[in-house]
């Protein structure tokens, strides 16, 4: 095998691009994006292939044996273990190879492509009451093509095994590109037929045959008899009592033996109903000693968590209020229960707690479907709300899924806990308690030598300490980097050079992610930080106070690589992803290239005027959505202003920048002249001219000005005498609604007057500049905040609280205002006085309560909303005006200001559109309410759908107006 060095790569890409017909990318900034995964590791590719077919992926493996190239396979990019990172070319099968290509409910299988999604599979299967039993945490995101590599588990593999226990069949190719198909062979007769019939097949199970028969006494000896021993090759699986499966061998050989093309994997029943229950305990090591007892009641899920998890996500903040619906104890048990029938897995739990009323501190049931997929999410967040804590060491994989006999799994933890203590490192437990397997990140000390040789000493004792018990190295992530160099400790030389002898009859040349399990890189090789990380640490205008001085650099240095960002339902983020599938449009991707930007070795070089860089950040919608739904905070829309700032400093920006990113200033304009400003626009050929010097799109309609901005309305109006010596509050008067839709604010008057409030404005026209921040244009939007801060200085001082409708806008007070001015004793003022309207009148007005409106609604968040503010003063609202809302779960709706706007992004916005909202608005009856409190959702439905939208401000005005007030009242009352 041929190194780097001495590979052509550049002919190499030059062949595979006229082979393959999907993507072929050797560029820097490909690399980058694929240069580590969710471990300690980072090894630049040689370059990326993304295939449109099986066609493709033979063609690439051809075309790398005729280089001499090594291969590694990669699926969600989530390993743990330094699988997915090497120098090598990577074969994404991700973002093409995602058919469900049969689904056989009557036989109970399904036939898949190796890039298919988990969750999409097990959605399909729920349908006929079938699931595939493995479900790891990344369940949303994670590949079948992935599982099979690391041998997946998850949570249910207590009711239905591992991922090697559900695969029946694998269509494979090896690296010297002999296709072939896997499977378990009726007897031995058949094994002989096969090896009979010559070809590489044949040799090959010749050769596995050989390896079975002289090292089969030293198989059933040496490999523990655990649930989860996913450690080493399954050599098990090919003595004659396990029927020389040989598909199942390879199941977990992480890239290093085969290329799986295409899965036939088992289906299991799925009990259509469950119970959960929750144990509580004196601690996490007497919750482990009840593992067998509580096995005993047949549970279909068995997970245990600590009051360091607990206390690490209260830290956070994450699900502070799921925390409170566990019984009380410092260790828990999470124990699911299925049946056909609510009764019968009720029962199940019941007999449970029975049996453990005495033992357990404390125990809940939980009836609630809502509530029990909270109690979920609690353990499913377990990495996210470990790997940064507040005030803490960062946390790292290294320990992180060592599996022990659950039998003996309470006192493997209370040895591990005193070995932590021995070595002064501190890390939650959790995991899949019912088989013994354990999760945990541990605050090593990754960027000295001391810190490192420290970091593998103690894996050298975790590891001897684990194999005292019985145990496994891995019980869930593999072994990869992180553990593969201490396979001998756990199952001796012998097995050992099994491994090797496999790996050779399987991969000859090596060219198969090498130094991985067999012949592996050293535990303190490739690391992605180590004791030579001294990242660039420039001069910014954000100050990263979440850093803990660590500044930009250690923000880009956030993502741990958890892939959530990945997901293509639910959440925030991340939009562009879920369109267009591609690495560089996820919140991981873009972090990995700023982490090499700040690296500045081979590929971060150019610094603040890389393409590669920009290119990653262009689809990024700034919805903030990874700031709270990444599981570690990465906060894409802050890096991205950081960056462009920086970017286009002595150069010029892109129009949209100039038109759209200086609406304030254009708007201002164009209200003097309101007519004429919306005849020109509205023209088709000035209009059309206009929009392509200004680079928005042809499609888009500009919004059109409103004959009386909202400022000039108030500034003219009679206040009523009764409200003047009320309560002062400061009503906002946002760029969007105070020039494009007045009566939004007019309704606000109302609804704050009626609550008892005399509404004043600011004295001065004045912005927060929140596009502005979508162009990287941060000195301008300080100067902004500059006015905002001396106009209201006096105000803010009394403390008068400041409301605001358009959310966007809210949350730069409470955001980038912050970031920006740390240290300001009126920043940190203001952002705590500036309130949504809801929050406001929640906080201030908590008695009043309009008529009940008794519509039904449908809700579209905004995403700066959700992600910064949140949505549970508004849904509290929408509660007390009476409404049945449906608030869709559709992320941000693509609009995203200027972005939507924008011609070079306009599919992207409409994609992202496309996907939930837009549709569901469509479908929605005209007797429907559509709600959408920012100004860029209200647009792009009115836009993509001819609706109107309302902002939460107008609901409360049109309960005032009258008990039976209707759209048709509002719209007379917006012509006042």
């Amino acid at each position: 095998m041929k190194t780097e060095t001495e590979l052509n790569a550049r002919a190499l890409e030059r062949d595979l691009a006229k082979a393959v017909q999907g993507e072929v990318r050797f560029s820097d900034g490909d690399r980058a994006l694929y240069a580590t995964d969710g471990s300690n590791y980072r090894m630049l590719p040689i370059g990326i292939v993304n295939p449109r077919s099986v066609d493709d992926v033979v063609a690439t493996v051809e075309i790398c044996r005729d280089h001499s190239a090594p291969i590694v396979n990669r699926g969600g990019g989530t390993s743990l273990a330094g699988q997915t990172c090497n120098v090598a070319v990577v074969i994404d099968s991700g973002k093409h190879l995602r058919k469900i290509l049969e689904l056989d409910h009557n036989q109970g299988f399904a036939r898949v492509q190796p890039g298919v999604v988990l969750d999409d599979l097990r959605n399909r299967a729920e349908q006929h009451q079938l699931t595939f039993a493995p479900d790891p945490s990344t369940h949303e995101y994670c590949t079948l093509g992935g599982m099979i590599g690391n041998n997946s588990c998850g949570v249910h593999s207590v009711m239905g095994g591992l991922t090697a226990d559900n695969v029946i069949e694998l269509d494979v190719i090896t690296a010297d590109g002999t296709r072939m198909t896997l499977t378990k062979p009726d007897s031995e007769d058949e094994v002989q037929r096969i090896i009979d019939a010559g070809g590489r097949r044949g040799e090959i199970y010749s050769r596995l045959r050989d390896l079975r028969d002289r090292y089969g006494d030293r198989i059933r000896e040496r490999f523990p008899d655990i649930p989860r021993r996913v450690s080493g090759y399954n050599l098990p699986d090919l003595l004659p009592e396990n029927g020389f499966d040989v598909a199942r061998s390879v199941v977990g050989s992480e890239s290093t033996l085969i290329t799986v093309l295409e899965a036939k994997v088992r289906l299991v029943h799925s009990p259509p109903k469950r119970s959960l229950l929750v144990l509580g305990f004196p601690d996490v090591y007497e919750a482990a000693d009840a593992v067998p007892r509580v096995m005993e009641f047949g549970p279909i899920g068995l997970e245990g968590l600590d009051d360091r998890l607990i206390s690490d996500m209260k830290i956070k903040k994450v699900h502070p209020e799921d925390i409170e619906l566990l019984p009380d104890g410092k260790g828990w048990l999470v124990v699911e229960f299925g049946g056909q029938s609510k009764d019968e897995s009720d029962a199940a739990a019941k007999r449970c707690m029975q049996a453990l009323k005495k033992s357990s501190l404390s125990q809940r049931l939980y009836d609630d479907d809502k509530v029990e997929a909270k109690i979920w999410e609690v353990r499913e967040s377990g990495l996210g709300a470990t790997a940064r804590i507040p005030r803490h060491p960062d946390t790292w994989e290294g320990w992180e899924d060592s599996a022990a006999p659950p039998e003996r799994f309470g006192d493997y933890l209370r040895d591990l806990r005193k070995l932590f203590d021995q070595f002064g490192y501190d890390g939650s437990f959790y995991g899949h308690f019912g088989q013994g397997c354990l999760h945990t990140r541990i605050d090593f000390d990754m960027v000295t030598a001391e810190g490192v040789r420290r970091f593998r000493s103690f894996i050298e004792s975790a590891a001897d300490l684990v194999v005292s018990y019985g145990g496994s190295l891995s019980g869930e992530h593999g072994d990869g980097q992180s553990r593969a160099e201490f396979l001998p400790k756990m199952f001796g030389t012998e097995i050992v050079e099994a491994f090797r002898e496999c790996k050779t009859i399987w991969d000859p040349d090596g060219r198969m992610n090498p130094g991985k399990v067999v012949d592996p890189y050293g535990l303190t090789q490739h690391l992605r930080l180590g004791p030579d990380y001294a990242p660039w640490h420039p001069e910014t205008h954000f100050s990263f106070p979440e850093e803990e001085g660590g500044g930009f650099a250690r923000a880009t240095a956030r993502c741990v690589g958890v892939g959530k960002c990945r997901r293509e339902d639910g959440g925030v983020m991340c939009p562009s992803f879920m369109v267009t599938h591609e690495e560089k449009d996820s919140t991981r991707g873009r972090a990995r290239m700023l982490f090499e930007l700040l690296n500045q070795d081979e590929i971060g070089r150019k610094g603040w005027k890389d393409d590669a860089v920009l290119d990653a950040l262009d689809l990024c919608l700034s919805c903030k959505g990874c700031k709270t739904d990444c599981p570690v905070n990465v906060d894409m829309a802050t890096y991205k202003a950081e960056f462009l700032s920086h970017y286009y400093e002595g150069r010029l920006r892109p129009r949209t920048a100039y038109s759209i990113g200086l609406i304030t200033w254009w708007a201002r304009l164009g209200s003097k002249v309101p007519g004429l400003a919306n005849r020109v626009l509205g023209s088709k050929a000035l209009g059309g001219l206009m929009k392509r010097l200004g680079g928005i799109a042809p499609a888009r309609e500009a919004p059109e000005f409103a004959k009386r901005t909202f400022s000039s309305w108030f500034r003219r109006r009679r206040t009523p005498e009764a409200t003047r010596a009320r309560p002062a509050v400061i009503l906002w008067p946002d760029t969007f609604n105070d020039h494009f839709h007045p009566d939004t604010l007019k309704a606000a008057v109302k609804v704050l007057e009626a609550a008892g409030f005399g509404v004043v404005i600011p004295p001065r026209p004045l912005c927060c500049g929140r596009p502005l921040y979508d162009f990287g244009m941060l000195p301008t939007a300080k100067k902004l905040l500059v006015q905002i801060m001396t106009s209201l200085r006096p105000a803010i001082r009394r403390g008068i609280p400041i409301v605001g409708l358009e959310p966007s806008c809210v949350a730069v007070f409470r955001d980038e205002l912050k970031n920006l001015f740390p240290t300001d004793q009126d920043a940190d003022r203001l952002s705590k006085q500036t309130y949504l309207l809801s929050e406001f009148l929640e906080k201030y007005a908590p008695g009043f309560r309009p008529p009940a409106l008794d519509r039904r609604a449908v809700v579209q968040r905004h995403c700066h909303h959700q992600a910064v503010m949140g949505f549970e003063a508004d849904e509290t609202w929408l509660a007390k005006l009476g409404l049945d809302a449906e608030i869709l779960d559709s992320g941000c709706c693509g609009m995203a200001g200027a972005f939507g706007f924008e011609a070079d992004h306009y599919d992207v916005s409409m994609a992202a559109g496309e996907r939930v909202v837009l549709p569901k608005v469509r479908e929605t009856g005209d007797d429907v309410l559509v709600v959408a409190d920012g100004f860029s959702c209200r647009e792009q439905i009115r836009q993509g759908t001819g609706r109107r939208a309302y902002n939460l401000a107008e609901l409360i005005a049109m309960a005032l107006t009258t008990e039976h007030a209707s759209e048709r009242e509002l719209e007379t009352s917006r012509k006042d």
